[in-house]
């Protein structure tokens, strides 16, 4: 059912009648019914922790809500310039929009979540939502893959099959792992922070803590944005079982040279000693600070001030987030051409529905808060620059931070949302990236 037949829909199910109404109480409302919904199944322990079967479950009256708010929406004025250069191009959302409500169907992608296996494990007071496969393959590498923002877990769905079952898409048995998706505290169906502290290196420790709960000993672990952020502090906690790690995006404070950095805070030219392709970098980190970091800037500092908007207006969570899917994919400016419009809407929907947009951007806030954090990773690293990324730093750039880099590679194509772009080639490299550390 598409969401605009949600809303000419006459009669209401019994399970929006019991919810009240579609406006009242939405964020409270769906993460507590797919909780109860667990509850209701056998518990089962392991590594001393709860782990509760999960199901997605939104009332049909979240939908209904839905697309009434997108019917009455008040748009902007349009802008004032012909290109990208004021932010999201009203022609084009419109169009995301329209396609939202009369063809996008949220069912559809609940049920490609309910398909897979899915779990809540409290850790530290907190309920964490994840998805475990493990493959049929003897020998599988546990690996536990982290998404990031303004991402979800439905980005990394597409190489859960190459991961698992290798031998289906070209690969043989020996590359397979056992895979954990988590949904990061404030994502998802993950539960949302209520005090401060959920930075970076506590999730690091709360990974650690999930993969022993679940009986891995030893593993991996991988992410790209955020989830590269929390895999590098897991590597320099270095706790014990954790193998190595492989992220698809690089730090800038801890693998930009020192006397670049100056020149990028005062104003400068790149130095000399940097090569062509060096100051080509070097000047497209000057563009992204000066002219894409501001969304950044705002949830690092004021992340309650713009939830406002995101958690009223699906027009302007979808805005907020088309616009960095847009910076950042391959296809620059043309998400659609790199990931389509039914995987736009899956994941700007799974913001919405579960209202996230306002706590997943405290994860900026909480970084910022936490200082950051210069010193190397101890375990062996493996690292794969796409060459749609923002920051496509060159091998030699990376010691300081990566003193045991046992993998390093230029990807053909992809952008900053590789496994969502390009899951085949993805794929190929966590394979590559990981096969001297299996025993």
């Amino acid at each position: 059912m598409t969401i605009q037949q949600s809303i000419e829909r006459m009669h209401m199910s019994r399970r929006s009648l019991l919810f009240g109404g579609a406006a009242i109480g939405l964020a409270t409302t769906i993460l507590p019914l797919a909780a109860a919904a667990a509850n209701a199944v056998e518990v089962t322990k392991a590594g001393g922790g709860d782990i509760r079967p999960f199901r997605a479950e939104v009332p049909e009256a979240a939908l209904t809500d839905l697309g009434r708010r997108l019917a009455a929406t008040r748009w902007p004025d349009g802008e004032t310039v012909t290109d990208r250069s004021q932010g999201v191009q009203p022609d084009r959302l419109r169009d995301l929009v329209d396609y939202w409500q009369s063809s996008y169907d949220w069912r559809k992608d609940e049920e490609k979540l309910n398909a897979l296996p899915q779990f809540l494990t409290n850790i530290e007071g907190l309920d964490i939502h994840f998805i475990h496969i493990r493959s049929k393959h003897e020998g599988a590498l546990p690996l536990i893959m982290t998404h990031g923002w303004p991402g979800s877990v439905f980005e990394l769905l597409n190489v859960v099959g190459p991961l698992t079952d290798p031998t289906i898409y070209g690969g043989s048995a020996e590359d397979a792992f056992h895979l954990v998706l988590p949904s990061i505290p404030g994502f998802g169906f993950s539960q949302k922070p209520t005090a401060t502290g959920w930075n970076p290196q506590r999730i690091a420790a709360a990974w650690d803590a999930l993969m022993k709960r679940l009986g891995y000993n030893s593993y991996v672990s991988q992410g790209g944005d955020w989830g590269a952020i929390i895999s590098d502090a897991l590597g320099r906690q270095a706790p014990e079982g954790l193998l190595g790690i492989h992220v698809n995006r690089v730090e800038r404070a801890t693998t930009f040279p020192p006397e670049a950095a100056q020149a990028l805070k005062s104003g400068g030219p790149a130095p000399d000693s940097l090569s062509l392709d060096e100051k080509a970098v070097f000047e497209e980190t000057r563009d992204f600070l000066n002219n894409g970091f501001g969304y950044a800037a705002i949830m690092g500092t004021r992340p309650e001030t713009v939830g406002y908007g995101l958690a009223d207006s699906p027009v302007g969570l979808a805005a907020w987030l088309y616009d960095k899917m847009a910076d950042w994919v391959f296809t620059r400016g043309d998400p659609e051409k790199a990931l389509n419009k039914e995987a736009i809407l899956h994941n700007i929907t799974l913001y919405w529905l579960t209202n996230t947009g306002p706590s997943s951007g405290r994860i900026y806030w909480e970084n910022t808060a936490s200082g950051v954090k210069l010193t190397p990773v101890k375990v062996p690293v493996a690292v794969t620059v796409f060459p749609g990324e923002v920051y496509k730093p060159p091998k030699s750039w990376l010691s300081r931070a990566y003193p045991k880099l046992i993998y390093y590679n230029r990807a053909a194509k992809g952008g900053h949302f590789a496994a969502w772009e390009e899951p085949e080639l993805f794929s190929d490299e966590i394979r590559a990236a990981f096969r001297t550390l299996r025993s």
